[in-house]
């Protein structure tokens, strides 16, 4: 077997990379990742980002020019394949991407260089590798269509986020926030151990863009998947967000790119450009598709690739060969839009200043060093960016088709938000010098007291 590989990787030189076309248990997983980290030592890092209820290391393979560290101004993107641990065509092709993407670099493609160059990755073959045990403990050929789906306490991990789209389904009506929608206090005691990792993942890194990978349809999902009609979990009305038309083509995107998706007709289902919205579809409550874009900054859509949810080992090459194009193309889009700094009069970057497009009703904020990523259509449009203390400044801009436009804000400080500034800091000593003579008489007098006691 080894031979025929390896026979068929060199007649394959100059038409497509050597990819390991099997399926991997969690110790191959990890050995395979930890083999493309070897290869490509300067463009990558292995990391774990917590652990599943068994213990297994949800493992994350990062790619970047400067492994581990955030370049202002270069977006951050996340792939996660195998949240329903029995759907594995995501998880194998993840792994594939990886051995794809560091063997491109190191032959030099300039595409790949370049991607790698202007974009961190991080990928996440298996979010539930527990579940997918259970289901290769059956294999492909007896699989159950709900074996291995769940986590080992069986929870499906993709009804497990915090929900927040009946909070800004409320907010809509009445006012509120339209981004970064705060959690229940008690949220953590809510979720799994393999969710509360990928949220906590997703609140320390800036993620732009992102691609969660399913299996049982071939179709791209995007948001909302939760119905504004609450009438039952199957129903299905078009959930629309303020970004629709910027995810029907994120969707379609990926669709074109795929060898077969956007014929429609899959699976005895039949979507049009090979994508929907999601509850469009049927309805789904607490999933990671609507978190992404209502508590980070992240535009996430749901790949759904195989009908089999668990096709056999001598599928995967030709599902390789059917993806591989669209997740390379996926990723690039993730330079589109605007992006830039948001800096105050001293050049330095504010974080968490809120850019706000005219006519869009959903915000995103600026980074830790202060850059910002918004993704857009071509287009003219009135962008604001606003911080606490700060004056507000707005900028008109045209998007073209091409790379994103940067566009860099600077803000100047508020004199009346700093002087009550100053005013409270003043007060504050104050009062901290009025109580520290009563406290040092507080204290003396306890020390008599002790003595005396004594």
């Amino acid at each position: 077997q080894l031979l025929e590989f390896c026979w068929r990787c060199a007649i394959m030189v100059g038409v497509a990379t050597c990819v390991e076309f099997s399926h991997h248990r969690y110790e191959d997983m990890v050995r395979a990742l930890l083999m493309v980290q070897n290869e490509c030592p300067y463009i990558t890092k292995l990391y774990s980002v917590g652990r599943s209820v068994q213990g297994r290391h949800l493992f994350v393979l990062e790619f970047s020019d400067y492994p581990g560290i955030h370049e202002l101004l270069e977006p951050e993107f996340k792939y996660i394949g195998n949240m329903h641990g029995n759907e594995v065509l995501g998880r194998e092709l993840l792994i594939q991407l990886s051995q794809f993407l560091c063997e491109e670099y190191r032959r030099g493609n300039t595409r790949i260089l370049q991607l790698i160059q202007d974009t961190r990755i991080h990928i996440m073959p298996s979010m539930n590798p527990d579940g997918y045990e259970v289901a290769a403990d059956q294999g492909p050929d007896t699989n159950g269509y709900l074996t291995g789906r769940n986590n080992a306490n069986r929870w499906d991990l993709n009804r497990n986020f915090p929900d927040l789209n009946t909070i800004v389904y409320y907010n809509e009506k009445n006012g509120g926030p339209n981004h970064h929608i705060p959690l229940p206090d008690n949220w953590k005691k809510q979720v799994e151990p393999e969710t509360l990792a990928v949220i906590n993942w997703m609140k320390s890194y800036n993620f732009v863009l992102s691609a969660n990978l399913h299996g049982g349809a071939v179709v791209a999902n995007y948001p909302y998947d939760k119905s504004r009609d609450g009438r039952g979990y199957r129903r299905t009305s078009y959930s629309q967000s303020p970004d629709d038309e910027l995810f029907k083509k994120l969707a379609k995107t990926y669709s074109y790119a795929h060898g077969w998706m956007h014929h429609g007709f899959n699976c005895g289902d039949y979507f049009e450009n090979g994508i929907t919205n999601g509850a469009s579809w049927y309805s789904l409550s607490k999933g990671m598709q609507d978190f992404n874009y209502l508590h980070t900054n992240c535009f996430e859509i749901t790949l759904e690739l195989s009908c089999n949810k668990f096709p056999r080992q001598e599928e995967l090459e030709r599902e390789w060969l059917g993806n591989r194009e669209a997740l390379v193309t996926y990723m690039e889009e993730i330079h589109k839009g605007i992006k830039g700094m948001v800096f105050d009069e001293n050049n330095n970057g504010i974080k968490n200043a809120v850019i706000a497009v005219a006519g869009i009703n959903h915000d995103i904020t600026s980074g830790e060093g202060g850059d910002y990523f918004r993704l857009l259509l071509p287009g003219t449009y009135t962008v604001t960016a606003s911080a606490a203390g700060y004056h507000r400044q707005t900028i008109e801009v045209t998007v073209g088709p091409a790379d994103a436009t940067v566009v860099n804000f600077r803000l100047k400080a508020d004199p009346k938000v700093v002087q009550e500034a100053a005013e409270k800091n003043s007060s504050d000593k104050s009062q901290q010098k009025k109580v520290t003579p009563r406290s040092a008489q507080e204290g003396t007098e306890m020390g008599k007291l002790r003595r005396g006691a004594q």
